[in-house]
């Protein structure tokens, strides 16, 4: 390694530990300010932390993936559930349940709480799984979703809707739901530079890697500083939320 390369190395170290991130929640998804989706991330786990605690007794994680959230949750019985898919292999992910794309294989109320984080602009039917989760679900369950408004194509083919409160609030109402709560994180300043950071990691950075310490110096320097100056303009600026990062839902059935 190039002394240089060491000592960038060495200094990103120590940044890393000082954002003291939980080590319980998997990098990817409780980032420090050098990851280029830090403005997204941490803006939902700190939605999540708010709600989580109202779910409780026997959980379906619905599209558990990894299960990056599990350790928040305090619940009897944490079920993972998830679907085979093309655009999102599961190969060492802790499913614990697999499911066909239409049918849960669960008996009728069988669930208190449901969770699903960043799932439903992948699902197609997204109207008959909702009635399928509300079958499996007891009466005055509580159901915690997030999902995506302001992001890029991802998990492509199986990438299909984004959703705005309005819509969300629909589907479940006509699911039989009553809606608790509905939030949404990050606002404009945040969103239009999450766009760009995400713009300069797909596109141009990637150029670069190959050549010595530019790896270190760009997560070190260019989403550091991208991150802290979207953090600046946000808390300057006037505070719009009609173009934000994620919907937060909480329900309950009826």
């Amino acid at each position: 390694m190039f002394p240089f390369s060491s000592k960038l190395l060495r200094i990103e170290n120590y940044f890393y530990f000082y954002q003291m991130p939980d080590r319980q929640i998997p990098y990817a998804f409780n980032p420090d300010i050098r990851y280029p989706a830090y403005l997204t991330r941490k803006a939902l786990l700190n939605a999540l932390t708010i709600y989580i605690p109202q779910l409780k007794g026997r959980l379906m994680d619905f599209g558990c993936g990894s299960k990056p959230y599990k350790s928040l949750f305090s619940v009897d019985e944490y079920i993972g559930v998830d679907y085979d898919s093309e655009g999102h292999p599961h190969d060492d992910e802790p499913v614990d349940v697999f499911y066909d794309g239409r049918h849960l294989p669960f008996p009728d109320q069988h669930f208190d709480a449901v969770f699903s984080t960043e799932v439903f602009e992948h699902v197609f039917n997204l109207e008959e799984i909702l009635l399928e989760i509300n079958r499996v679900m007891k009466s005055g369950g509580r159901i915690l979703i997030t999902c995506p408004f302001a992001i890029c194509e991802h998990e492509e083919p199986n990438d299909y809707a984004r959703y705005t409160q309005f819509a969300l609030r629909s589907l479940f109402e006509k699911s039989g739901f009553k809606v608790l709560q509905i939030d949404k994180t990050g606002g404009n300043i945040e969103t239009i530079m999450q766009l760009k950071i995400t713009y300069v990691a797909k596109h141009i950075l990637p150029v670069f890697r190959k050549i010595p310490v530019v790896r270190s110096l760009a997560r070190l320097v260019v989403y550091s500083s991208m991150n802290l100056y979207a953090m600046v303009l946000a808390a300057i600026l006037p505070r719009r939320k009609d173009l934000y990062l994620n919907n937060v839902l909480l329900c309950e059935k009826l």
